[in-house]
């Protein structure tokens, strides 16, 4: 999967953003596609594809032909560039079926023309919070 997404967009130094998903029919459990997903084999090859240094975000759900499956992305860099907080959204008329499991990764080439938010990072600067520890903990 990730060579041919790599050969369409033109490799992996025009992917700005990216992402992964997957979506279990009703004969199945969500586990089923996290196990797929969340491999370093999967997960770790798409991020390598695109010389990305930040996580991989995702979304696993179930549901019968033609459920709508979103893709998070984010910056492959940058998790807090909130520019390239997208979503792609899609069904497959016909698919999954009750035993099958749908995979799909994405990239992007930039973020949302004219954004209107700021950087994450920033934004807890601004309000006195560690960047490095947001959470406080």
């Amino acid at each position: 999967m990730t060579d041919a997404l790599m050969d369409l967009c033109g490799g992996g130094d025009v992917a700005e953003a990216f992402g992964k998903a997957a979506i279990v029919g009703v004969d199945g459990e969500i586990e089923h596609g996290s196990a797929l997903i969340h491999t370093l084999h999967f997960g770790n090859i798409f991020r390598e594809a695109v010389k990305a240094k930040s996580y991989l975000s995702f979304t696993n759900t179930r549901g019968g032909p033609n459920t709508p499956l979103a893709i998070p992305m984010m910056d492959k860099n940058e998790p807090g560039r909130r520019s390239h907080y997208l979503t792609i959204q899609f069904a497959i008329t016909d698919a999954p079926r009750a035993d099958e499991i749908v995979l799909a990764i994405a990239v992007a080439n930039g973020g949302r023309p004219h954004h209107r938010i700021g950087d994450r990072f920033q934004d807890l600067r601004d309000l006195g919070q560690d960047v490095d520890n947001p959470a406080g903990v």
